[in-house]
């Protein structure tokens, strides 16, 4: 049973053996009967609806029923809309019931407290496919305690869109973030084509404005975990983004939301953005005009180098309260077991955590549907991106900074005059340090 609205689910209590039974060094229960009856397994999963329907499709009517049908479980699956999921997981924290794995667009170190370990979960899948990728791991282990808070099934890419044909007749490319500047000014005033870097409190404002400040050398954070945003190369970032909206934006990236800039590009309105690859995958799904003329590129470079956030780390946990853990358990490193049908249901758009799971990537990238090459460029997208908490671990403070959304206010308050650079600066760090003192008080970081 799949895709069905959530409400609440009361369990029968499973009856369980003292024996138990390993598979791939997780242990697994072994199902007892009373009055000859055997007591179905069940296997609750609650995720956010994905935004490409090839894929939740496999997963749902696909992966879910073969490996429910080959492990003797009932896996229920509950597909929520993003913006529910956080009201949903709260929901069951409060409840002390609810689903045995939980789907989440970034990692959620907040939660530490509310779900178990997967530490052994993550050095099994790295036992089968190898090392995962550096960033999901900085982003689901707290160096503090030693516990994986989450599992980095996969994340998106954050790469640019761009118009092709725009840029070449401008004589630039977009390699490097003084060009973006120079040759988004060129294109608005020649085409009235401006670029799109959302400066508003949303999902792409978050992570666009954080490469800006990754590629100046800046961060929230430093290695250690302590509050950095108070930098010189914090103040350059934001100087810089204000020069990029005067000269190459337009005020509608303030208010922008996470479907803004998709729009945006697929309209042929704008020039470039930043984002994983759902626009170049929805205009060539639906061939639209503008399809022909975008590309994918790397992140631009900046004085301290090519480096931005991934844009989702999609990460499972699992509850502590959970009724299922070792089959949630199991679930997962099959899961990542059958990563190739899910890289590619998806359009590229989940990438694998542990990239051993999909040995022929690149070939895939190569020989993928659309103009020769097209995808190419992901092969060298991983070196350019870092956790959400670079150049330290994504933790609790910097979740709670996420949430807070003085990042992309702070850029937008200078971009606008509202305050000078400097004084943006200041109130976003007035705003931050609290923030880190009390989790730091409280054992957190």
């Amino acid at each position: 049973m799949v895709s069905r609205k959530f409400r609440g689910v009361s369990r029968r209590q499973m009856l369980r053996s003292a024996a138990a039974v390993s598979l791939g060094g997780l242990a697994v229960p072994v199902v007892s009967t009373t009055a000859g009856l055997a007591a179905k397994k069940k296997l609750r999963i609650l995720r956010w609806k994905n935004f490409v329907p090839a894929f939740e499709t496999w997963f749902n009517e696909v992966f879910v029923k073969e490996w429910g049908k080959a492990n003797d479980t009932e896996v229920l699956v509950e597909n929520v809309g993003l913006g529910d999921l956080q009201r949903f997981a709260e929901a069951e924290i409060q409840a002390g019931e609810g689903h045995d794995l939980v789907l989440f667009l970034a990692s959620r170190p907040s939660l530490e407290d509310h779900v178990i370990d997967l530490r052994e979960v993550v050095e099994e899948c790295q036992g089968r496919y190898g090392a995962a990728n550096d960033a999901v791991i900085k982003s689901c282990l707290n160096p503090k305690t030693g516990r994986f808070h989450g599992f980095p099934e996969s994340y998106a890419p954050t790469v640019l869109t761009y118009r092709r044909d725009l840029w070449e007749q401008v004589g630039k490319e977009p390699t490097d973030w003084e060009e973006v500047r120079k040759g988004g000014r060129a294109i608005k005033l020649l085409h009235e084509r401006p670029v799109g870097i959302s400066l508003a409190k949303e999902h792409n404002g978050q992570y666009s404005l954080r490469a800006i400040l990754y590629a100046f050398g800046a961060s929230v954070q430093d290695e250690e975990g302590r509050l950095a945003l108070g930098s010189a190369e914090t103040l350059e970032a934001i100087k810089y983004a204000k020069a990029l909206y005067e000269e190459a934006m337009t005020p509608d990236v303030l208010t922008w939301t996470p479907t803004s800039n998709n729009r945006f590009m697929l309209a042929g309105d704008g020039n470039l953005t930043v984002d994983t690859m759902s626009v170049i995958r929805a205009a060539q799904s639906k061939q639209l005009p503008v399809n022909p003329d975008l590309a994918l590129a790397t992140l631009p470079a900046g004085p301290a180098g090519r480096r931005g956030p991934l844009f989702a780390v999609n990460t499972y946990v699992i509850w502590r309260f959970a009724r299922n853990i070792p089959g949630a358990k199991r679930f997962l490193v099959d899961y990542v077991g059958q990563f190739r049908d899910a890289c590619l249901t998806s359009g590229f758009q989940n990438m694998p955590s542990f990239p051993g799971a999909v040995p022929d990537l690149d070939q895939l990238l190569d020989t993928a549907e659309g103009p020769k090459g097209r995808y190419s460029v992901l092969k060298s997208v991983p070196s350019t991106l870092t956790n959400l908490g670079y150049p330290g671990y994504t933790s609790a403070a910097t979740d709670a900074v996420y949430a807070s959304g003085l990042v992309p206010k702070m850029f937008a308050q200078a971009a606008t005059g509202a305050l000078s650079p400097e004084a943006a600066l200041d109130e976003a760090v007035k705003t931050a340090a609290p923030i880190f003192d009390a989790l730091r008080e409280a054992g957190k970081i």
